[in-house]
């Protein structure tokens, strides 16, 4: 469908622990990108606190929005629709960042269109290459999920496969916070682990059943924890450099593996990676390199538009709308929502 003129989203992302928005024109051109990030008032508790990370928002959206619509040089007026994650995530974050467009929708009379946490993910794909489009395959890591998926098209996913039990991100900070690195845990082991030897600790690799492109990292976990606290019973000393870069390629040699099976399944020649930790130099290392063997192209945003940003949120909407989507003013935060489904 082709639009006649500039259509312009105001986006808005509150899923977990970003305060982010960003507007966003014909879905690729980023206008304006403005994130208030609250690491620094989660590290002391080892991870992100609900009850925090909504009471932050709160005080931040404003400032927040009111800084990408100035930054844009658009004028709320010509904005043409508003677009918020609605799910999956942190619930009392989600309702914030929806109440607020919810509000500013009602207002300002125009449509409020619902976006799928991981399909803004998706979405971070087509705002550096602006010739970068479906159909491809999408490996999603972050801190909440771990998802492979064939975009057959904007919008229109199939999930191939994900986790069973931790998202890599979730394992990612479990193993940091017990080798002492401490929160965040992925760019803190991706740093330590270029240090190390990857192959100095056989770390198990799940692959699951055959033919099966779901993950799981529970057991690599429990490993990494098993082998600590043997260190520490029999007095053996920890070399933290190599506990990082082994765990790590434990992760990266199945991720990378499973998209390739995933891409060969489907016979499709395009991999995209999204979600924070695709912007792990390891994997990203890796996954060129197999591609290039492979003959695949491989895509991946910046490192800022992996982490929670409105910019991929604004992507996403933008494609929603021109097919169409629209949402009521009831519509409601989901935590648990999965890729696919619809309100």
């Amino acid at each position: 469908m082709t639009m006649q003129k500039d259509i312009y989203i105001l986006a808005i992302e509150t899923s977990c622990d970003e305060t982010a928005a960003s507007v966003v024109k014909n879905g690729r051109y980023v206008l304006s990108n403005v994130i208030s990030s609250q690491i620094n008032l989660h590290k002391k508790y080892g991870g992100v606190v609900p009850e925090i990370a909504s009471r932050n928002h709160i005080k931040k959206i404003n400032i927040v929005i009111n800084e990408a619509i100035e930054k844009s040089g658009i004028n709320l007026k010509d904005i043409n629709a508003i677009g918020v994650t609605y799910g999956p995530g942190l619930v009392g974050a989600l309702l914030v960042g929806l109440s607020t467009a919810k509000a500013l929708a009602f207002a300002t009379k125009k449509p409020l269109i619902g976006v799928h946490h991981i399909e803004g993910h998706i979405s971070a794909n087509y705002i550096e290459n602006k010739d970068f489009a479906p159909p491809f395959i999408c490996l999603i890591v972050s801190g909440g999920h771990t998802h492979l998926v064939y975009v057959k098209d904007y919008g229109d996913y199939e999930i191939l496969g994900k986790t069973r039990d931790d998202a890599a991100g979730e394992a990612y900070d479990k193993i940091a916070r017990a080798i002492g690195l401490g929160y965040p845990g992925g760019p803190k082991i991706d740093k330590l682990a270029k240090e190390g030897d990857p192959h100095s600790i056989e770390f198990p690799r799940a692959y699951m059943e055959d033919g099966s492109l779901d993950f799981s990292f529970s057991g690599l976990k429990s490993a990494v924890l098993n082998y600590l606290n043997k260190c520490k019973m029999t007095g053996e000393c920890v070399r933290k450099e190599n506990v990082a870069a082994s765990f790590q390629q434990a992760i990266i040699d199945v991720l990378v593996d499973k998209t390739i099976q995933a891409a060969k399944l489907k016979n499709i020649n395009k991999i995209a990676l999204a979600g924070g930790v695709s912007a792990n130099t390891g994997l990203r290392q890796a996954m060129n390199k197999v591609c290039e063997r492979e003959n695949i192209f491989l895509q991946y945003p910046s490192p800022i538009l992996c982490t929670d940003n409105a910019a991929m949120i604004g992507s996403a909407a933008y494609f929603e709308y021109i097919k169409g989507i629209r949402h009521g003013l009831d519509l409601n935060a989901i935590p648990n929502l999965k890729l696919g489904e619809s309100v």
